[in-house]
Parts: C-alpha cells; structure tokens; sequence
C-alpha cells in the first residue's frame, strides 16, 4: 500500500522541485533563474519560435512566458520582435550572449539528469523513462479533457 508520503506525485514534486535548485544554483552566476533555462534550451534546439509556440511546447502559461522572456530579454539573452509571417506574435531569438553560454547550459543540464540516473542500468533507465512518458501522456490528455469541459 502506498500512502501519502510515497505517492507518485510527491515524488515526481521532489525531483522537480531538487532539479530547479540544482539547475538554478549551477546558473546563478549567469544571473539565469530557476524557471528560465527551459527558454534557452527550447531556443537552442529551435530558435525563432514564437512566444506562443514556446508557451505551447514547454506547457507554460503565456503570462508566465512573458515575464520570463522579459527578464531573459533585459539580461541580453534574447531578442524579441514581430514575425513577419504572422504581425500578431514575437518571434524569439538568441542573441551571441546566450550563444556563448549553450554548452554550460547543457551541460548542467546533462549533469543533473547523470545525478538523477546514477546507478541505474541501461534498462532501469529506460523503464523509467517509457513509465514517465506514459504519466506525462496521461496528465496531457486529463488536461485537453479539463479544457474541453
């Protein structure tokens, strides 16, 4: 029997809520908050996204997107202006500033997910990950249902 203290949420609060302080601790010297870096990154794998496409890929709402951005937009991080494609949204991109920064970004990253996985076989690992994504897919659905109410 599981009870409240090893429940499945609780842990999954933990890991995120240790990861942002890892993250955040190994960034701060960057000036880059603990809700930031997943800009960046999603930046790195695809820059020029839209504010709306960020929000929408990461799940963040679009008031929370905007307030980060805005800080990551003053430290010199990003720039933001009108697509030309579509005048109704910012296109976000990464300035020689954060460009200069992508591999320690990544690889705290990378270094946190080493510390999360230590010890773990190649097999425990995937299990983990296929369950993970499996929960991940579950909540996504369990939230289109809430918004279509």
């Amino acid at each position: 029997m599981i009870d409240a203290k090893n429940s499945i949420p609780r842990w999954v609060s933990l890991l995120y809520r240790y990861g942002q302080m890892y993250i955040g601790e190994h960034l701060k010297h960057y000036d880059i908050g603990r809700g930031q870096h997943i800009f960046l990154n999603a930046l790195y794998k695809e820059d020029g996204l839209t504010q709306e496409e960020l929000a929408d890929h990461l799940k963040i709402d679009k008031g929370t997107t905007a307030k980060a951005l805005k800080k990551l937009e003053a430290q010199g991080y990003i720039t933001r202006s009108v697509s030309a494609k579509d005048k109704r949204c910012n296109e976000v991109h990464l300035t020689e500033k954060a460009l200069l920064i992508k591999e320690d970004v990544r690889k705290v990253l990378t270094d946190w997910r080493e510390r999360l996985t230590y010890g773990l076989t190649d097999e425990e690992k995937q299990l983990a990950h296929s369950i993970l994504e499996k929960m991940g897919n579950n909540a996504a659905r369990f939230a289109e249902e809430q918004v279509d109410l």
